[in-house]
């Protein structure tokens, strides 16, 4: 081979070397800075604060920590007894009521058919007799009614189709009205939220297909985009103590993309794949063939 041959190797070698160099940064660009994909994914799902809208002793627990189950499913039971006596004494004092007010009618009645025998000032005292007792009758009936409520909630049920977990309930323990005995994750409302860059974002259309990939799943499983985030979070501003914006005086010259929730809408979700709330996903946005056509034909018809 003569010299000039193999110079003329070299040279071809080394421009094929730079442009496969260059074709390699070129496609690592577009793929990690414009397509739209992200590793900042993660499962989520509504969570159900379950707590007794009663106060009492916990009398029973009928379910397990990380026990499926479904709406209307009983969860625990609170001191049911004592608001049965409630509502025994609540019909109580709807029956005392109910006989003070045919007394006053019976009074009531028996002055106005006396007529002049018996003083105005009475028989008008008389009608309001039977005015207070028809109100305290309300009265003990609504009071029933509460009792009756209350009873019915010292059993506490699922209000959606889920897993409860982190359960610490006992029986024995006392329930505050109000304060939350157990979480009870909604499987009906299990999605991905893709966090993707700023940058992406004109790449993302609702209605794309998506594909996720769960960490330590190898199977995919299909989605839909359903919505974008509509604002996040400035941290570079805040209020101050008079209501005037605060603005952070220092700025990075090395500007971050910010990171935008995108809700996927899963479709299709293979049967061997666990959907836990809080697992690690990657997301890809699988974008329509003829997407650039359709915006070069807008972008024409705005000309």
């Amino acid at each position: 081979m003569t010299p000039a041959l193999r110079n003329l190797v070299r040279i071809c070698v080394t421009l094929t070397l730079v442009a496969l160099a260059a074709w390699a940064a070129l496609w690592m660009w577009h793929h990690y800075q414009e397509e739209p994909w992200t590793r900042d994914g993660r499962v989520r799902a509504d969570v159900v604060r379950v707590a007794p809208d009663v106060a009492g002793l916990v009398t029973e627990v009928l379910v397990h920590d990380n026990q499926r189950v479904t709406k209307g499913q009983t969860l625990f039971v609170v001191d049911a007894p004592r608001y049965r006596l409630a509502v025994a004494q609540a019909e109580a004092a709807i029956a005392s009521a109910r006989a003070t007010l045919l007394q006053a009618q019976r009074e009531a009645r028996r002055n106005d058919a006396l007529g002049d025998l018996v003083a105005g000032e009475e028989r008008e005292q008389g009608r309001a007799r039977v005015e207070s007792a028809v109100a305290a009758l309300e009265q003990a009936r609504a009071s029933a009614d509460v009792a009756r409520l209350n009873l019915k909630r010292t059993t506490v049920t699922a209000s959606v189709n889920g897993t409860v977990t982190n359960l610490q309930l006992r029986p024995g323990d006392y329930a505050q009205a109000g304060a939350q005995a157990m979480a009870l994750v909604d499987e009906d409302s299990l999605h991905v939220d893709g966090y993707f860059e700023e940058t992406k974002l004109p790449n993302i259309r609702i209605g794309d297909r998506v594909q996720v990939t769960l960490m330590g799943e190898k199977d995919v499983i299909e989605g839909r985009v359903e919505s974008i985030a509509a604002g996040i979070d400035d941290r570079d501003r805040s209020s101050s103590s008079n209501l005037l914006p605060s603005v952070n005086p220092t700025f990075n010259w090395v500007r971050l993309a910010q990171r935008v929730p995108v809700r996927v809408k899963l479709l299709h979700v293979p049967k061997d794949i666990r959907l836990i709330a809080g697992r690690t996903a990657t997301v890809t946005i699988i974008e329509p063939e003829d997407r650039e056509e359709k915006q070069a034909q807008q972008a024409g018809k705005t000309r």
